[in-house]
């Protein structure tokens, strides 16, 4: 693998995993530009990270030097900022949930089809090895077919953080808790068990919090073919608990918990993967390690050198996008919860 030029746009709070990752990966990375409109925040990045910053973008996209661009700027600017960087000629890697309706991330992964560019979406929790291995084992078969399941994100986040401004609002961040915590784990569910088809949903914003929003979502759902399912997310739980995954097959039972897969077979045997560790489920969004982020560069870094789809591409946030289009739509119920 040959080291590719790389920059950086957006140094606001999901930067950290990515620039630790960066410079783990410095064989493969040449990080040329990190960029911010605020210098203040060009000043703070670069006394913690060994990057060269800077605030003129236009810059930046004229240097052919750089090669791929990962985008971390807020959602409501990933289709303008994304157009520019495909436009120039740039492989694309952007943070969820890629714009703020699901026409920006379909229009986005048309516009890197049409110029021949890799498109990658920061799906982290995909190169977990908890996931992974459970991924291995329904492609495999063995487990037989899906039964029922059920996909829990019971998270907290406290009021501070909603104060933000723009925070939780459809001009800034495009939605709540589906699209801004959830959809990770979404996106991991629809992964291991093809298609989600939502039949009803409860959306509302409950007494916890103060948001254009909603923090609470209910839904029930078919996984697959035809296993009855059951999601709920919400950032009203205090203190946050582990996000969860449940699928009963007909030879066992999987749990994907946090960053722990737990199966026990029907005939007694027993396998864990992975281990305890904190995934920002509580107050801070960012406690956790990077490792994952990692793994996820350095899958769109190989990906570029091998001409091929990253593992998480276009394809898959559009489809979690119109899964939470669908939470959000198909609903019984909707509102300020008393």
């Amino acid at each position: 693998m040959r080291r590719r030029g790389i920059a950086i746009i957006g140094l606001g709070l999901a930067v950290r995993p990515h620039a630790l990752s960066l410079t783990d990966l410095s064989a493969s990375a040449d990080v040329l530009y990190a960029v911010s409109q605020s210098q203040a925040r060009c000043q703070a990045f670069a006394a913690e990270y060994p990057f060269p910053t800077t605030t003129d973008i236009d810059a930046v996209l004229a240097d052919a030097r750089v090669e791929a661009v990962i985008l971390l700027t807020p959602p409501s600017t990933h289709r303008d900022l994304g157009t520019r960087i495909l436009e120039s000629g740039r492989h694309l890697l952007v943070e969820k949930p890629v714009g703020l309706v699901t026409a920006d991330a379909e229009a986005l992964q048309a516009l890197a089809k049409a110029r021949q560019r890799k498109l990658g979406v920061v799906f982290q929790h995909r190169f977990r090895p908890a996931f992974m291995r459970l991924a291995e084992l329904v492609a495999e078969g063995g487990l037989g077919p899906l039964a029922a399941g059920q996909c829990l994100v019971p998270w907290w986040r406290p009021q501070s953080y909603y104060d933000e401004p723009g925070r939780g609002t459809l001009a800034r961040d495009g939605g709540g808790v589906l699209l801004t915590q959830a959809i990770h784990t979404l996106d991991l569910l629809r992964a291991l068990v093809g298609s989600v088809e939502i039949h009803s949903s409860l959306v509302s914003t409950t007494a916890m919090h103060r948001m254009e929003t909603e923090d609470h979502v209910a839904a029930l759902a078919t996984f697959g073919a035809r296993a009855p399912g059951m999601i709920l997310a919400t950032t009203a739980c205090f203190p946050g608990f582990s996000e969860s995954i449940d699928l009963v097959f007909a030879r066992g039972t999987a749990r994907l918990e946090g960053g722990m897969l737990s199966l026990h077979r029907h005939d007694g045997s027993t396998e864990t993967v992975g281990q305890e560790q904190a995934f920002g489920s509580g107050a801070d969004p960012m406690a956790f390690a990077h490792d994952a982020h990692r793994a996820l560069i350095a899958d769109f870094l190989q990906a570029i050198d091998e001409d091929r789809a990253p593992v998480v591409c276009g394809e898959d946030i559009v489809a979690t996008r119109r899964l939470i289009d669908a939470m959000l739509t198909r609903t019984i119920s909707k509102g300020k919860a008393p």
